[in-house]
């Protein structure tokens, strides 16, 4: 996120002082910032999607009583997403103590150093201001994460400097105070080593930091924010129960609850290279889905949100290539390319032990009945029989990966006056060629998945519609 306004020009703390400048908490910060989003109508959650009603107002809620925060649930259903957007809670631009460790408030010095300094200044200690893309810091947890890396340890090159082992200044501060009146987020919290994740108590209860022996007291004012995977299925560790009760709360995200939601995230994190129409999105998203509800898929890991935007670049990409092959003049994603993701997304999904070596079976099953619900769904109302009767009449229509749109459109039958072509395109919001393609595959396969039609495939993934 970057600056939207410039930093303003107050640079020593009489100066901060005499423009009327007020200290207030991060909690209070974002608490404020918060309130008056939501009085002004203002979206605080941008990017967010199927959250509205059900995540959203338990985060608001414990945002608004300063809680810390854990968010559970599984992969890949845009927890990390959800930390990041909290630093726009935050005010544009704060004043720090310029040149201070840990970004201390001008009338609040924490650390010896800086208390010493604004002792000795005064009024002209110096002030410099600090974007709110600062003061958000993210960890992720890892088992060689050490307590030196969130808390602090003694910097051998302070005490080599002539410092006395018993110096406070002699401390390298670690990720946790260096975000004093910040944001701290620990992804994937449980895989801390449990000793790492007893270091944070203090911070977490007393807000201040133990290192090593040091007699050190640091009022931190800081917010801490983490996201885990259900400890059921978290076989690498686990919350320790005396951190797990210091949060003050813990939100349950989930993975889009409406079809419409599925195809929203798609839609907004898919970085597509061709045309992908909005039918081919939701049968990804129906896929998708089909894949969470499936007993054959281990549901304790989740069918995460990346499979879907994966999918949808991945057919992308199908048609990209094809385009490139045959010449033609726009690369438009059809139902023919489905299967490409299909091939290469199989190691995102964890099988049912009982299911091994199905699959392929598995998937394929899967993908046809989103298929046949997306066609069924988006042409009901629309009467194909004219066009299943000229294929009963002789007239067949090839289709695969090396066929163009343009050669599609050409094998279709002439159905007289009608416009059946016509009406699937306009249902289907069809305007290029290379869309009306797409649209017409559509049908096709609906038809033949609701057994009006037949579909013969050739060694060489041609099918041929008869």
């Amino acid at each position: 996120m970057s600056a939207s306004t410039t930093a303003p020009v107050i640079s020593t703390v009489g100066e901060l002082r005499a423009s009327g400048h007020e200290q207030v908490g991060v909690r209070e910060e974002i608490r404020r910032n918060l309130l008056s989003a939501l009085a002004e109508g203002r979206d605080p959650w941008p990017g967010i999607q199927g959250f509205a009603d059900t995540v959203i107002p338990q985060l608001e809620r414990a945002l608004l009583a300063g809680h810390d925060i854990v968010l559970l649930g599984e992969r890949g259903q845009g927890k990390t997403r959800v930390l990041r957007t909290l630093q726009g809670l935050l005010d544009e631009w704060t004043p720090v103590i310029a040149g201070s460790e840990l970004g201390e408030h001008p009338y609040d010095p924490i650390t010896p150093a800086s208390i010493r300094r604004a002792s000795e200044l005064g009024d002209q200690l110096p002030v410099s201001w600090r974007h709110r893309d600062q003061r958000y810091a993210e960890k992720l947890a890892t088992p060689d994460t050490s307590v030196g890396d969130l808390v602090g340890d003694i910097d051998p090159m302070k005490v080599a400097e002539g410092r006395s082992l018993g110096d406070p200044e002699t401390i390298h501060f670690g990720l946790i105070p260096r975000s004093h009146r910040g944001i701290v987020a620990i992804n994937e919290l449980p895989d801390l080593a449990e000793r790492i994740q007893v270091s944070m108590l203090n911070v977490m209860e007393e807000r201040d930091i133990q290192v090593r022996g040091y007699v050190l007291r640091l009022p931190l004012d800081v917010l801490v924010v983490a996201s885990a995977n259900p400890e059921d299925y978290t076989n690498r560790g686990r919350i320790i129960t005396p951190l797990k009760d210091r949060f003050g709360a813990q939100v349950r995200t989930h993975y889009p609850l409406t079809v419409e939601g599925e195809v929203a995230v798609i839609s907004q994190e898919a970085q597509l290279v061709a045309t992908v129409p909005d039918f081919i999105v939701e049968i990804l998203a129906r896929f998708t889905r089909g894949l969470r509800e499936s007993n054959a898929i281990d549901q304790r890991s989740g069918v995460s949100a990346r499979f879907a935007i994966a999918a949808a670049e991945t057919v992308a990409a199908a048609a990209l290539r094809r385009a490139s092959i045959r010449h033609e003049d726009e690369a438009v994603a059809r139902v023919v390319d489905l299967d490409t993701a299909s091939d290469v997304l199989t190691g995102k999904v964890e099988f049912e032990s009982g299911h091994e070596g199905r699959e392929e079976p598995v998937l394929e099953h899967l993908l046809r009945m989103a298929v046949a619900d997306t066609a069924r769904s988006r042409l009901r109302g629309i009467d194909l029989g004219l066009l299943v009767r000229s294929i009963e009449e002789g007239a067949e229509i090839s289709t695969g990966d090396d066929v163009t749109s343009a050669d599609l459109l050409a094998a279709l039958p002439v159905l007289g006056e009608s416009d059946l072509y016509d009406q699937i395109a306009e249902r289907l919001g069809a305007h290029t060629p290379g869309e009306r393609a797409s649209a017409v595959e559509l049908a096709l396969e609906g038809l033949y998945l609701a057994r009006k039609v037949s579909k013969d495939v050739d060694d060489d993934g041609r099918a041929t519609y008869r």
